[in-house]
């Protein structure tokens, strides 16, 4: 049965509190295995048969809001898309772990938006910013708190959501999927 990873976004920040717990109960009871919740920050793992990611995401959001009353979204991975989230990051290894994050969209985005994301924030600080695949490559230089390149800033550029883990909670994420 394959695994997935299930990054959830704006859980446990803002007023959007959920026990890891209470989240991994209510997973359960719509028939995934095998779950298991990393750090409280929406990082779920869990087996489930065969299905497109997109179709998972809408049914982990729908669960979340059915459940708990909040709205998010959740990028659905596998262990591949997962390794790919860290190895075609073009900022890993050449940054801060904790520094180089990689931003799963709510939906794909093109050049032409990440070129409208670019020239808008250009000049305005040092991060380095890279096209993925269903995802931005991020190198917050200065760090995230310090940064002016904001999630709403992204998301009014891109117009889609999105939920940024760093590498060293990718690297820890991976390791438990193996």
């Amino acid at each position: 049965m394959p695994r997935y990873a299930a990054f959830f976004a704006s859980m446990n920040v803002g007023g959007n509190r959920l026990k890891m717990t209470d989240l991994r109960d209510a997973l359960e009871r719509e028939d995934l295995e095998d779950v298991e919740t990393v750090v409280a920050s929406g990082n779920v793992l869990f087996s489930f048969d065969d299905r497109p990611s997109e179709g998972l995401s809408e049914m982990l959001a729908f669960i979340v809001k059915d459940r708990f009353d909040f709205d998010t979204f959740a990028a659905v991975r596998s262990r591949d898309e997962v390794s790919a989230a860290i190895e075609d990051n073009p900022f890993h290894g050449q940054g801060d772990d904790k520094q180089v994050h990689t931003l799963f969209l709510e939906r794909e985005a093109d050049a032409d938006q990440f070129g409208v994301l670019t020239a808008a924030y250009e000049g305005r600080g040092p991060e380095r910013i890279a096209l993925g695949d269903r995802c931005l490559y991020v190198d917050y230089v200065e760090g995230v708190g310090n940064s002016r390149l904001t999630g709403p800033f992204i998301e009014r550029k891109l117009d889609r959501r999105f939920t940024a883990r760093n590498m060293a909670s990718l690297k820890r994420i991976l390791d438990k999927m193996d």
